[in-house]
């Protein structure tokens, strides 16, 4: 690894997935961890000789990005390192049972999330499988425990006015032209952030009316090409004129050739200063405190789909590997519901009449009444959505009144003044 020193402060980068740093130039392709001989030799060692042979395997074998390789080692350590302290020793193989995994996970619940919890038992499953293997365990004590139940929370998600004010806060210098730019790229493109700073000059051709931009370095070290708008081109234009040049190592006047975002010092952008890019502007727009980089990805697919995209081509420039990972937009998009409610429901539209906008105008006024404050102000977007949801809701009710026959001046139903039901 590394040291690369930022704007901001000095930090340790790991090296791009799939970069000549990320693993051996000489490591065999397809290569098995290794000779019969150093498999048995470390099948009767401890546990943690057992996990540098499972990280082995999943850097020459799987080919895992570092940071894959980097979890695996955490949650499986914190594993081991239980099993020590409970023991009293160095553990082995033949501890590695359900009741440890179970009394594990069961230390976890009330200090972890759901999440947390059941990554750290698919860790502990895959690792049990790559035993199996090897020969050293005969079944899966892991896979025989449960996993945790996740609460399904959606994406974060920032309006279009929130990202228009989180682009126009930058200023003009060379680290606000960057920042802008960074910005465009994250929301114009729908990037990972690890994906925006392992971008390099190469990887951007600009084409009539945009640009294409080549994922070397995606989740899972797959490549891809992501499409980037008019606005974003322009925004690294100009940083590529005249923000990245000033952007170098102040004494010796280094900057790195080939990357696309440098910090103040000429390195490579990390992943870090991206999220105190967002941090940084956050006061200048209504971005909520708990949304990241990964929410300009998340409100990227969102405004896509509000806009009349379909699910399959937002999942091509998202990269997602299965439809249903891009399917939970549609549960955070009020806007392609509507349209296809719309589009579909044989009531959802009526013709235009007194009646219907007399039903939505006592519609509204029921919830002033009944809310006790006036209605807050709303973007043009809110309002209409809020708008066509409201007529929508008493529309039933609207056609219903427009098409009743009257008897004697009064609607059907209403009995005249002084008239008294007859009790049987």
């Amino acid at each position: 690894m590394a040291t690369e020193r930022t704007d901001e402060t000095s930090e340790i980068t790991a090296a791009p997935n799939g970069s000549p740093d990320a693993q051996p130039d000489d490591a065999p392709q397809g290569a098995d961890v290794g000779s019969a001989e150093a498999l048995q030799a470390e099948s009767t060692g401890s546990l943690a000789v057992l996990l540098d042979a499972f990280r082995r395997h999943l850097t020459l074998e799987r080919r895992v990005s570092a940071h894959t390789v980097t979890a695996y080692g955490t949650d499986l350590s914190a594993f081991i390192s239980f099993l020590e302290t409970r023991l009293g020793r160095s553990p082995e193989p033949g501890h590695l049972d359900i009741v440890a995994v179970r009394s594990y996970l069961a230390t976890l619940f009330g200090h972890n999330r759901h999440a947390t919890i059941g990554r750290k038992l698919s860790s502990l499953r895959t690792f049990c499988t790559f035993l199996m293997r090897m020969g050293v365990l005969e079944q899966n004590p892991a896979a025989l425990v449960a996993m945790p139940k996740k609460r399904k929370a959606l994406p974060e998600v920032l309006t279009v006015d929130a990202v228009s004010d989180l682009i126009r806060a930058p200023d003009d210098t060379a680290l606000g032209l960057r920042d802008k730019a960074l910005i465009e790229v994250l929301y114009g493109a729908g990037l990972r952030r690890s994906e925006a700073t392992a971008l390099d000059c190469g990887d951007l051709r600009v084409e009539q009316g945009g640009a294409v931009l080549r994922i070397r370095h995606g989740k899972g070290d797959k490549e891809r090409l992501a499409l980037l708008g008019q606005a974003g081109v322009v925004a690294l234009g100009r940083y590529l004129d005249e923000g990245r040049p000033a952007l170098r190592q102040p004494k010796t006047g280094w900057q790195e050739p080939q990357a696309l975002f440098l910090n103040a010092r000429g390195g490579r952008l990390s992943g870090r200063s991206v999220a105190r890019v967002m941090d940084r502007y956050r006061s200048f727009a209504a971005v909520p405190q708990a949304a990241g980089p990964h929410a300009l990805r998340h409100s990227f697919a969102t405004h896509m789909l509000d806009s009349g995209a379909d699910l399959r081509t937002i999942q091509e420039l998202l990269g997602h590997a299965s439809l249903s990972t891009t399917q939970r937009y549609a549960h955070v998009s009020i806007m392609h519901l509507m349209r296809a409610y719309d589009q579909s429901h044989p009531r959802a539209h009526l013709p235009r009449s007194a009646a219907v906008d007399a039903a939505v105008a006592r519609f509204k006024e029921t919830k002033r009444s009944a809310s006790g404050r006036p209605e807050s102000p709303r973007s043009n977007s809110s309002q209409s959505t809020v708008q066509a949801a409201d007529e929508r809701q008493v529309a039933d009710t609207a056609q219903e009144d427009s098409g009743r026959p009257e008897a004697d001046g009064r609607p059907t139903g209403a009995r005249p003044k002084g008239d008294v039901p007859q009790r049987g």
